[in-house]
């Protein structure tokens, strides 16, 4: 899908706020009301773009994640759609590198990801797990930075959550309906979950859609503390996620970039970082799932409320 500076304006704004309306986003990018409306539904029409809310992972409970490299005997695509059948796994992808699927995981507890870990080494034409335990979200463009304020919440914010995971742009009007609420208080509610860090809503953009349709896995080894590897490499633009981690490696993250050339250019510049001792990649050949609208909220959903 080719888009003019226009489209790539309105999908910029929307990545920082998907509830934008649509007067304020016409004012920003310079449109009628109209004219922004009807780019907003090209672009949600042809699936290059998802508006979603993300709700945080303690929301649900999802206190424990990890990223898993997984060899295969075999063919790797029906292993790969196996882990993404896996509600445990929010993200999985077909790679070129030492290992030809990469997932995450992400569970309530330990326990809970131990036993998900085991349970992909289980499956068919899985010959290798190799798991780095994550210590600590550093940079994550969908992951809300700071814990959520903390809120009582009961089944009717659930299902507010719930609504806007599957369309974070739902007027306030329909929601309502949904959810069995005046607009008013619907509104209200939707506003302060926001507000309190619950949940964001933001677009979801395949990478490719904005010319940055290189991405590039990597583990980085360090010598001494991570952490001043970790902030000079999160300040880096072409570096959209960073983690850190326990296992092989004390740094997990991906590049995202515009060409073959600035991923092997920033690898060589990450190589140069003090502290940096060695740096593992993977290019990402195929996204075969990515979804966050994951975990089982408290309270039974199906009371009336």
């Amino acid at each position: 899908m080719d888009l003019d500076q226009t489209d790539l304006s309105v999908v910029r704004e929307l990545q920082e706020d998907g509830r934008l309306t649509y007067e304020t986003l016409a004012q920003r990018v310079g449109l009628s009301r109209p004219a922004t409306r009807a780019r907003v539904q090209r672009l949600l029409a042809t699936g290059a773009v998802r508006v979603v809310a993300i709700v945080h992972p303690a929301v649900r409970g999802l206190t424990a994640s990890a990223h898993l490299s997984i060899d295969v005997e075999g063919a790797a695509a029906p292993v790969a759609r196996a882990v993404a059948a896996l509600p445990q796994a929010p993200f999985v992808t077909l790679t070129a590198g030492q290992r030809p699927v990469m997932a995450e995981l992400r569970t309530a507890g330990f326990g809970a990801l131990d036993e998900a870990i085991e349970r992909v080494r289980s499956l068919p034409g899985v010959t290798v797990v190799d798991p780095l335990l994550s210590t600590g979200q550093i940079k994550d463009p969908y992951l809300l930075p700071d814990e959520p304020d903390a809120l009582d919440l009961d089944a009717t914010d659930h299902r507010i959550l719930a609504e806007l995971e599957h369309d974070g742009r739902l007027p306030f009007a329909e929601l309502a309906e949904r959810v069995g609420l005046s607009p008013g208080a619907t509104r209200s509610r939707t506003l302060r979950l926001l507000d309190a860090g619950v949940a964001k809503v933001v677009a979801l953009v395949r990478p490719e859609v904005l010319g940055l349709g290189h991405l590039c896995g990597f583990a980085v080894r360090v010598d001494g503390p991570a952490a001043p590897v970790a902030r000079r490499l999160a300040r880096w633009e072409r570096v959209s996620f960073l983690s850190t981690c326990i296992g092989r490696a004390q740094l997990v993250g991906t590049i995202t970039a515009e060409s073959l050339g600035a991923v092997l250019e920033t690898q060589e510049r990450m190589r140069d970082v003090a502290g940096v001792r060695g740096v593992e990649s993977w290019l990402h050949m195929e996204l075969v799932k990515e979804r966050y609208d994951m975990g089982t909220p408290p309270t039974d959903l199906s009371d009336d409320t």
